[in-house]
């Protein structure tokens, strides 16, 4: 005989003559995921019982008996929340624990709100918090970066593109680009809190109550700057959940990218920086391994929280107004994204602070370079030859440096001038890799001076 579970323990029960079936409670049931937003839950509650009695709904006090009910429910399951049983979520397990405090008045709680715009309410305020929570840690990596940037003023490397040598920048330079990725990522959090911030709550199930409802001081007590306008929508909304996934999937792009450059930097054929030993794990088989476990976790953890954001948003895709139960798959998204990312961004920051460049290594890497050769172009332009004239005879002199065997600093002031006579001995000073670097002046470029500009804006941005 198929097990059931008694319809009394249901908020719903009265319209069934018998209980659901075992199967499809343990199925349906979202209190193992959606009980970590129990304080959002309790403090949601305590508002609503509070407009309750403010607007003559309940007497002052049944409401006062209500907020001090859900109070001590807030004290007595702090700091790990409700133990998990078989209610079907938060709202059922908050309900029950109150009834069993309150008895009857507790039934009292749900007037003039349906779960529907009670979940949309504690998914927001969770999500809230969440953005705070992303902010502070985007901050922690920035700083980590800017330290490590710091460290590494006088450090010359040489700069890709097509993963090629392209042209030599400071190290500083480089790290600094991901210190602006990350501000735009706490742009984004902070734009995407904006819009968390409006709260659903009174909008019952789809249609609003006929109860005197005063929603916009639950929003004030709550934080929320604002209500939203059309209750349908503010029960079947989950576009704020989307901009966070999408925040947290923009973070973790930048992050992996990080990464990939940290792997490639910690290999053998680059050593150009030694990893800390507390991010990095050994080998079972070979004792001479020191794997980049932190970062290689992180570039593979992006596509986890990828398929959050694609899981969601194809569960949206086809969903009509207003409220179905389809939107239950929306939280484990959204929590694993965050923990996911919250845990990433602690492990890059913690990852940047230990890391060394080796200044002998990435010098190393640049002898014998090419990567002065827009040097030779813009030189050649700078005495009025057209620039893709230049461009070509900068071409040539490449070749020929090749053929040789040589760096273009390496060549003779008489090699070079076998492809112009404009060229005349103020040119070799300027093929080191250092004087390419000093030679970048405009702003937002890689010169020592625009990079120590730089480092003051990123101080301020940063905070």
């Amino acid at each position: 005989m198929t097990e059931r579970i008694p319809k009394s323990n249901k908020l719903w029960g009265g319209r069934f003559s018998g209980g659901v079936d075992a199967a499809l409670h343990q199925f349906h049931a979202s209190l193992p995921f959606d009980a970590r937003m129990w304080r959002e839950d309790l403090t949601a509650s305590v508002a609503h019982a509070r407009m309750l009695g403010a607007t003559g709904i309940l007497t002052a006090e049944e409401s006062a008996g209500l907020i001090a009910g859900l109070q001590a429910l807030l004290a007595a399951w702090e700091p790990n929340g409700p133990e998990i049983d078989d209610q079907e979520d938060i709202h059922s397990k908050v309900e029950a624990a109150l009834c069993e405090a309150l008895g009857p008045l507790a039934g009292k709680l749900h007037t003039a709100r349906s779960r529907n715009d009670q979940v949309a309410t504690d998914f927001r305020l969770y999500l809230r918090n969440g953005c705070d929570q992303l902010d502070a840690a985007l901050q922690e990596t920035q700083r980590a970066l800017l330290a490590c940037a710091e460290a590494h003023l006088d450090v010359v490397m040489p700069g890709f593109t097509h993963l090629q040598h392209a042209q030599p920048v400071l190290t500083a330079h480089h790290l600094l680009a991901y210190v602006w990725m990350l501000a735009r990522d706490r742009e984004r959090v902070a734009d995407a809190r904006v819009r968390i911030n409006r709260l659903p709550l009174g909008a019952a199930a789809l249609a609003g109550t006929k109860f005197p409802i005063d929603r916009e001081m639950v929003a004030r007590d709550l934080g929320f700057e604002s209500i939203l306008e059309n209750s349908l929508d503010a029960v079947a909304d989950r576009d704020f959940a989307v901009e966070f996934l999408a925040a947290c999937s923009l973070t973790m792009m930048h992050l992996s990218r990080l990464c990939e450059e940290i792997i490639l930097w910690a290999s053998q054929e680059f050593a150009w920086i030694e990893l800390p030993e507390g991010y990095c794990t050994g080998s079972s088989i070979m004792p001479q391994k020191k794997n980049p476990d932190g970062a290689e976790l992180i570039r593979g953890k992006s596509g986890r929280v990828f398929g959050d954001l694609l899981g969601l948003l194809t569960t949206l895709k086809g969903l009509p107004l207003a409220y179905n139960k389809d939107l239950q798959e929306d939280k484990e998204a959204a929590f694993d994204a965050l923990d996911t990312t919250l845990a990433c961004l602690r492990i890059a920051a913690g990852m940047m602070r230990g890391i060394v460049f080796r200044r002998d290594r990435t010098l190393a890497a640049l002898a014998g370079e090419m990567s002065a050769a827009t040097e030779i172009a813009d030189y050649l332009a700078e005495k009025g030859v057209p620039f893709r004239d230049a461009h070509h005879v900068s071409g040539e002199i490449v070749r020929y440096a090749d053929s040789q065997g040589k760096g273009l600093a390496d060549l003779s002031l008489t090699e070079l001038r076998q492809y112009s006579d404009l060229i005349e001995d103020d040119l070799p000073p300027l093929l080191t890799p250092e004087a390419v670097v000093a030679a970048k002046t405009s702003s937002g470029g890689t010169a020592p001076a625009r990079v120590r500009e730089q480092l003051e804006k990123v101080r301020a941005v940063v905070g």
